[in-house]
């Protein structure tokens, strides 16, 4: 039997490698996303040293045009998609939300919200038409989609809204054999976490800061293989994948 077909948005870095990587070791080839190619060059090198192949697409999922190319890339080489990871997201710098400029405002929902929903949209229609039909999306919504960090508007709002997109698409696209679930991450060790585990830390909402704990990015990799893993007729919708001890559960 062919190699199943993952898609993973961001793998240059962080969760997106780490995903990409369990994927390739799981049995999938891989069709990876982002915007710096040194980058993918990297995580294609680790796929194919466990044995997938790996096709590198600089891509930025901000803009319409280079998601469709994207998708057209994955129908022309592999003609079949049957994994999503829409992981690909970008915060912005904590600032009071009455100053958060729309500039910044903008560029984050149009990478974390309208990306993913056009990416989503691209994959529904190689999936509803592919035989066997069907396939599973699986969006990063963070634990920020249940609760936001202090001065985190943007990006808590754009991955509230990612939420609803899990639910509208796991909804509509079941008559299609496509799966939707949403896998909720906090404090991964990846670049974008290092400030919580040097200096003084980060910010908490009673105005103190604190260093937190992290937790290896691969376990969100083998979160995401064991949603990938299962039958079309069984969906994980939510899943949350948290360092134990960070202050999430609780009053801040």
């Amino acid at each position: 039997m062919a190699a199943k077909i993952a898609l993973v948005t961001g793998a240059g870095t962080g969760v997106g490698k780490a995903v990409a990587i369990a994927l390739a070791k799981a049995g999938y080839n891989l069709v990876l996303a982002g915007r710096r190619k040194d980058m993918l060059d990297g995580t294609a090198s680790a796929v194919n040293a466990a044995g997938q192949q790996a096709l590198a697409v600089p891509t930025d999922v901000s803009k319409r045009d280079s998601i469709l190319a994207l998708f057209e890339k994955v129908k022309s080489s592999f003609g079949r998609l049957d994994v999503l990871f829409n992981n690909a997201g970008i915060g912005a710098p904590p600032v009071p939300l009455e100053d958060l400029p729309f500039e910044t405002w903008q560029n984050v929902v149009a990478t974390n919200f309208t990306g993913m929903f056009l990416c989503t949209q691209e994959a529904i229609k190689i999936m509803k038409a592919q035989n066997p039909r069907g396939g599973r999306i699986i969006n990063n919504g963070s634990i920020s989609a249940h609760a936001p960090r202090p001065f985190s508007v943007a990006y808590t709002s754009t991955k509230h809204a990612v939420t609803g997109l899990t639910k509208s698409t796991s909804l509509d696209c079941r008559q299609y054999d496509i799966c939707c679930g949403q896998v909720d991450i906090g404090n991964a060790i990846t670049p974008l976490t290092e400030r919580m585990a040097t200096g003084d830390g980060v910010l908490q909402p009673n105005g103190s800061k604190m260093i937190e704990p992290r937790m290896e990015a691969d376990h969100v990799g083998q979160a995401v293989v064991y949603m990938a893993s299962l039958p079309l007729d069984t969906n994980v919708l939510f899943m949350t994948v948290m360092a134990n001890k960070m202050p999430f559960v609780g009053r801040g």
